[in-house]
């Protein structure tokens, strides 16, 4: 298969002993009952595998409403999925933990329930280890809810069992000089995920939109260290893609996101990135 011939939102790309594993959100269906979700395997990143079942939520009760946003983590040994999943008990979105053994999957229910807090619409969650090896879930806020997203982070236990403490709110999408009214009235916040410049510079993607059309945005942490104290950038995309993560092979780094942003015509694009002492850029 061809990235033209996969219809996925939100890609993730986790690269490990040579091989790519792809994950995201089933887009033929998005928003309803999707049954889970698949990875697809490449050795060049052209070439892809057909889809891989590697999480059943109606096998694990959790194909309640939407099944978003899968992104693979290796973290002490282990592989542990984050996605996002409607909560039976009051119908509000929240990210789990999954765990696996393999980055194939089958990954099962691992948190003790969601991580984000129980009365918040929440999606995107995403795993950030700091220098310390303290454990964060950094997610979106709904503007379903409060209209005005935003992106907040919560310690996790060691175990990514449960969230510790409260929640963190980073900023609001309306702060974003870049980041533009949605035409639902709302300002959006999508996808976080975090990586390092060479020398240690923190940085973070999300997506809003800009002129009406999905965008790549970045923010810099201005003392290296999750917290308020940041700056947001310039985006890195303004062409309707977004929801997009940063990965490495060993010997270059790529930007991947999903494009367009329209239902069942998303398929996952590649752009290579230079990750350079203090900052990220597109080549």
């Amino acid at each position: 298969m061809k990235c033209s011939d996969i219809n996925i939102r939100d890609p993730f790309v986790l690269y490990e002993d040579g091989t790519y594993y792809m994950y995201g959100t089933r887009a033929a269906h998005f928003g309803q009952k999707t049954g889970g979700f698949d990875v697809y395997t490449s050795k060049d990143l052209e070439n892809w595998s057909a889809p891989h079942a590697c999480f059943d939520s109606d096998l694990h009760g959790m194909n309640v409403g939407v099944n978003w946003a899968p992104e693979v983590h290796k973290y002490k040994g282990a592989y542990y999925m984050f996605a996002t999943f409607t909560r039976k008990s009051n119908g509000l979105r929240g990210t789990f933990a999954l765990r696996s053994d393999s980055p194939l999957g089958p990954f099962v229910p691992h948190s003790k329930k969601q991580l984000t807090p129980d009365d918040w619409e929440c999606l995107d969650g995403t795993l950030f280890v700091d220098k310390n090896g303290t454990p964060y879930i950094v997610f979106c806020h709904e503007h379903t809810q409060i209209i005005d997203g935003t992106i907040c982070y919560t310690a996790l236990l060691d175990d990514l069992t449960e969230a510790v403490g409260e929640p963190v709110t980073l900023f609001a999408a309306s702060e974003c000089e870049f980041a533009d009214l949605h035409s639902s009235g709302h300002w959006v916040t999508d996808g976080p995920f975090l990586l390092h410049s060479k020398n240690g510079e923190l940085f973070m993607l999300w997506s809003s939109f800009i002129k009406g059309k999905y965008a790549e945005m970045m923010v810099k942490f201005n003392d290296k260290t999750l917290g308020k104290d940041l700056t947001h950038l310039p985006p890195l995309v303004d062409s309707d893609g977004g929801h997009g993560m940063i990965f490495c092979d060993g010997q270059r780094s790529y930007l991947t996101y999903h494009t367009p942003n329209k239902k069942e015509c998303e398929h996952p694009f590649f752009v290579e990135i230079e990750i350079g002492e203090d900052f990220i850029r597109l080549k």
